[in-house]
């Protein structure tokens, strides 16, 4: 359970942040432009309507509604939120306050933080893709954050089905347990969980890292806040490590982002007749760091961090198959294939084929996917 800092500040301090960010109509650049121009925000209220004027003109008759019984009634909701064990409100002049995060542009006015706090100050890297991912871009994207945590990096992403979900769930298979391992940055407010079905990983992040967001309590999941969320995602990180990506991915946002914010991009490239990898090949195509280990991405950051342990190997399985299991490896290969395919590459009866692939799905080192079709798994440990 992560302490109360004796250097927050106090709730009448913490009221006026919360009520200048709870302003409807008073976004983040609004509240930059105004914190730039009077300092802290009992001296924004303080400053007077015309000096205000100046500085957001049209928005300014905004501000009237800042001590409204409805806004009240939201301040004192947060006070007492951030009360409990592990709930924090962290501004921009709190000594907590991630200090990459104060180099992005647009950083949150205010962070509210389940878990441990200190956990967004760590050197971390980001990794997101799919949420429609397949079995061996989720085994990939645990087997990187296993790695990555393993060499002292927190593991940042959303939170998200997929390979959100893989990243933090490899962080916090890491030897380095004791430590704040992964981030959770999501889209609503830190009061809501979404999707509902990952509420036993969130509640492991908040015990070994921190759940993350800048969005008032009480949001629900609405498609425009993810882009913003995905900003905090790359401004928290070191490097940007997309595993799987569709070609409108939101994942390839995030790359966008993080490529303006500074930070280093990083792909996994896949078979070219996988949806899935068209992203990733794009991103590479642009710039971003072809990577086939997590090593390639140590290696690129050697400058500020300790050098890694020995990579987890993805080029073979574990498993030893029979001759007739091997046969049908080998026919599988590298690439996604339909049972009629692979049928007519084996030429083996329907019965014995579909025999053999239910061993070696029982055996992990195959998967099957939606339309008869099924695809390898490699590093199976």
């Amino acid at each position: 359970m992560a302490s109360k800092s004796p250097e927050t500040e106090d709730a009448a301090g913490l009221s006026d942040w919360l009520r200048l960010t709870l302003i409807p109509g008073i976004g983040g650049e609004s509240q930059r432009k105004l914190l730039a121009a009077f300092g802290l925000p009992h001296h924004v209220f303080a400053a007077g309507h015309l000096a205000q004027r100046q500085i957001i003109a049209s928005k300014a008759d905004l501000l009237t509604e800042a001590h409204s019984a409805a806004l009240n009634e939201k301040i004192a909701a947060a006070l007492i939120w951030a009360e409990k064990p592990d709930c924090h409100l962290i501004t921009l002049v709190d000594k907590r306050y991630p200090p990459q995060l104060l180099e992005i542009p647009d950083p949150p006015t205010l962070l509210y933080v389940r878990g441990n706090p200190a956990a967004l100050s760590r050197p971390g890297i980001a990794m997101v893709g799919s949420r429609n991912a397949t079995p061996q871009g989720c085994k990939v994207a645990e087997d990187f954050a296993r790695t990555l945590a393993d060499s002292g990096f927190a593991i940042i992403s959303g939170l998200a089905l997929g390979i959100d979900a893989a990243a933090h769930s490899g962080a916090l298979t890491s030897r380095t347990r004791q430590a704040e391992n992964t981030i959770a940055v999501i889209g609503t407010g830190a009061d809501r969980l979404y999707p509902a079905r990952n509420q036993a990983l969130a509640q492991r992040i908040v015990e070994h890292g921190a759940i993350v967001s800048e969005f008032p309590l009480g949001t629900p999941a609405i498609a425009a806040n993810f882009p913003r969320r995905n900003r905090v995602i790359s401004g928290l990180a070191r490097g940007v490590l997309v595993v799987e990506a569709a070609t409108e991915s939101g994942s390839l946002i995030t790359a966008r982002l993080a490529g303006e914010q500074g930070r280093e991009v990083f792909a996994i490239p896949g078979s070219i007749h996988s949806p899935f990898s068209k992203g990733c090949h794009r991103l590479i195509r642009q710039g971003a760091k072809l990577v086939e280990s997590a090593q390639d991405i140590l290696e690129e950051l050697t400058g500020a961090y300790p050098a890694a342990p020995t990579p987890v190997p993805l080029s073979a399985p574990d498993a030893v198959a029979t001759g007739a299991e091997s046969r049908v490896l080998a026919q599988l290969g590298h690439d996604v294939c339909t049972l009629d395919e692979l049928a007519l590459r084996t030429a083996l009866p329907a019965d014995a084929l579909l025999a053999l692939l239910l061993n070696l799905e029982l055996e992990g080192q195959i998967a099957p996917l939606p339309g008869n079709r099924y695809q390898r798994i490699y590093g199976k440990k």
